[in-house]
């Protein structure tokens, strides 16, 4: 049995700030060892629950975050940046019988310690068949398509909620209690590892490769904080004005829909000014 978790670093134990999980900050040395926490205890529990293989996506900004020394010796992890399926990269190949969200948040334009979706800012909302879509919504549309469950969440609070409507019977820890975007309750790492060990444990027993399923088309939505910016992303051929700051555009599968909007999402980010976005 092999086991993909998809670790996004927002999500983790005690993180709350820009700086937290923006590399070369000094915050974010101290959070890297409260990400890699949180994961090596998603690693142990799948393997406590019986799995062969655990192979670890790194999901966060440079996808170069977790220390690999502190990881669980039976694991693999995939590191670095500019993979087909970015966050769920791996899922593809036929052999993943589960997938756990470790880390995760939720979407922009909603309550979330560190909402957004891909883009820290610029993003104001990002919808899928008019559905607000948070990166858990969207990488659960792609994973469909290749039959494999999604098992495990683990996230704030909010980020736990979002995860019912698109993932109802993964298990669901939540390390911190959102305030604001910038403040949370949290756990200790401790706790939070002990939580998250014991769940992935359980939800091993949900593994288990299953029919693929399409939901499409699929037409996906995308507003900005500025116009310029819809300049920008309309190059991309297929993507269109529809509505002031918005674009969208239509694709049969999600596995097109996800790479269509890695290209507009890369283009708009390069179309930002430092100071006036």
């Amino acid at each position: 049995m092999k086991i993909l978790i998809s670790a996004d670093m927002e999500g983790a134990t005690g993180v709350t700030w820009p700086a937290d999980v923006l590399p070369g900050t000094p915050q974010w040395e101290r959070c890297r060892a409260l990400f890699t926490s949180d994961v090596d205890a998603a690693i142990t529990g799948f393997f406590d629950g019986g799995a062969d293989r655990v192979l670890v996506n790194e999901a966060h900004w440079s996808m170069r975050n977790l220390l690999l020394e502190r990881l669980d010796d039976r694991v693999e992890m995939l590191t670095g940046r500019h993979k087909s399926l970015s966050m769920v990269e791996g899922v593809q190949h036929g052999d993943v019988d589960a997938i756990a969200f470790v880390g995760y948040h939720t979407g922009a334009g909603t309550e979330g310690v560190l909402a957004h979706t891909y883009l820290a800012n610029t993003l104001t909302g990002v919808w899928v068949n008019g559905r607000r879509a948070s990166e858990g919504l969207l990488n659960s549309l792609v994973v469909a398509e290749y039959g494999v469950p999604i098992v495990l969440v683990t996230g704030d609070d909010r980020t736990c909620r979002d995860a019912e409507d698109y993932a109802p019977a993964a298990l669901k820890v939540a390390v911190k209690d959102y305030v604001s975007r910038y403040a949370a309750v949290c756990r200790t790492p401790a706790r939070t590892a002990a939580d998250i060990r014991a769940a992935a444990e359980r939800a091993t027993a949900l593994a288990g490769r299953c029919e693929p399923v399409s939901a499409g088309p699929f037409t996906m939505e995308l507003e900005f904080d500025a116009e310029h910016l819809v300049g920008a992303a309309t190059v991309v051929p297929g993507v269109e004005l529809s509505g002031e700051r918005r674009v969208a555009w239509t694709t049969e599968t999600m596995y097109d829909g996800i790479r269509c909007f890695k290209a507009v999402t890369t283009i708009a980010s390069s179309a930002v000014e430092e100071e006036y976005g």
